[in-house]
């Protein structure tokens, strides 16, 4: 059986396959007009920061403890509430943007509801990904696969996002993103799967054990905490990109949408790679090495002055935070007792969002003291650092 196809030979995967590639491209249409909105209205990277703050603040707060109940309730229904909350959430955003009652800090109000949302709904679906398959041996392809997903909307939405916010407006972006939900839960209805739900035990002995078991296994807490540093340095370049595009490169939200479409072919290039790969064993090196370019992309683009010469950086620098991401996920998914899924994939994403917003703060801030190019070739260097301290640890 040819590799991409390995997961996708089960049904429950293929319905899951399907609803999400809609659903993501929608996703990021709407994220990439709202941080042009947000931009548009206020003209500050603190606004921006915020925002990405705001977005990802709660997976930091929230995930530990929504991992108990990842592991305890059927996450099939669990993910249809999450995805029909984020549909109600989209069409709220488009309605308050038509009646022109937005504002900056109405919008940083509505990604912190929507990151709320998130907290469940990302640890819940990468859990559930372990029992789409009939096959343990598919994990890995179907982790591959939805890497690719996530990417492929990450390559596709921005562009559509820059053709439809200059053509139509944000409010056709966040209406989209709305439609886009339904493929989701008719998919997640169409299903034929029970969910296994933990025997009972009392939510604070669930949180400790789940805590205790990934932070004394060093083959899953060693790549939780390069994603940690990887998602709080690397990730607040997206919520900055408006500064490039409209300031520094003097373009319009068709420039926005190439420079983060730039960023997602080289993350969908990453995502065909890990497809690729017949077994993982090198995967350890590989993510180690992978931290180390990011950090010196995100260097090199700091210092781009026109756009053609950010796109190619950004190609590079989109493999390479993929391939640390997604090759991690891989790591841990692999290893990790099916007990305590729920609960070690919540950790794993609070070291993926939860980080992020810190990230996004703290360069936000910054930027406003030393300037956006400084901070981010800042946040490259401390990834260089970071990457090489991993590739030390796992040679010990």
């Amino acid at each position: 059986m040819p590799l991409f196809q390995r997961a996708l030979s089960c049904r429950n995967y293929r319905l899951y396959f399907a609803g999400q590639l809609v659903s993501l491209a929608g996703t990021w249409m709407q994220q990439i007009a709202m941080l042009w909105l947000a931009y548009r209205l206020s003209s500050s990277a603190f606004v921006l920061g915020s925002i990405g703050f705001a977005g990802q603040i709660p997976s930091l707060v929230l995930a530990p403890l929504s991992g108990v109940w990842i592991d305890r309730l059927d996450r099939r229904r669990l993910l249809m509430w999450t995805q029909a909350l984020s549909m109600m959430h989209a069409l709220v955003l488009a309605a308050v943007t038509w009646q022109q009652w937005v504002s900056p800090g109405l919008l940083v109000f509505l990604a912190l509801v929507l990151g709320c949302i998130n907290a469940v709904d990302f640890p819940a679906r990468q859990t559930a990904i372990g029992q789409l398959v009939d096959d343990p041996a598919y994990l890995p392809n179907a982790i591959a696969l939805n890497s690719f997903l996530m990417n492929a909307g990450r390559f596709v939405g921005p562009s559509l996002a820059g053709f439809v916010v200059v053509t139509a407006g944000e409010v056709v972006c966040f209406l989209l993103n709305a439609l886009s939900y339904l493929a989701v839960l008719l998919a997640l209805r169409a299903m034929r799967i029970s969910f296994r739900i933990e025997p009972s035990s009392s939510t604070l002995k669930s949180f400790v054990d789940g805590n205790r078991y990934t932070f004394t296994h060093r083959q899953i807490v060693l790549p939780v905490i390069l994603v940690a540093g990887i998602s709080f340095c690397i990730m607040p370049y997206t919520v900055m990109m408006p500064f490039f595009a409209r300031v520094a490169f003097s373009g319009d939200a068709g420039t926005y949408g190439l420079l983060i479409g730039s960023a997602g072919g080289g993350a969908l290039l990453a995502s065909v790679f890990l497809l690729t790969r017949r077994e993982i064993r090198r995967l350890t090196l590989w993510v180690g090495f992978a931290a180390t370019s990011a950090g010196i992309s995100l260097g090199l683009f700091s210092a781009t002055t026109q756009w053609w010469q950010g796109v190619p950086v950004l190609v590079v620098l989109g493999f390479s935070t993929t391939l640390a991401f997604s090759g991690c996920n891989t790591l841990i998914q692999t290893r990790v007792e099916e007990t305590f899924r729920g609960r070690v994939m919540a950790i794993f994403s609070m070291a993926l969002l939860g980080m992020a917003p810190l990230g996004c703060l703290a360069v936000g801030t910054v930027s406003e003291l030393i300037g956006i190019r400084l901070a981010l070739a800042l946040c490259g260097l401390i990834t260089v650092f970071v990457g090489f301290v991993y590739l030390k640890a796992i040679r010990k």
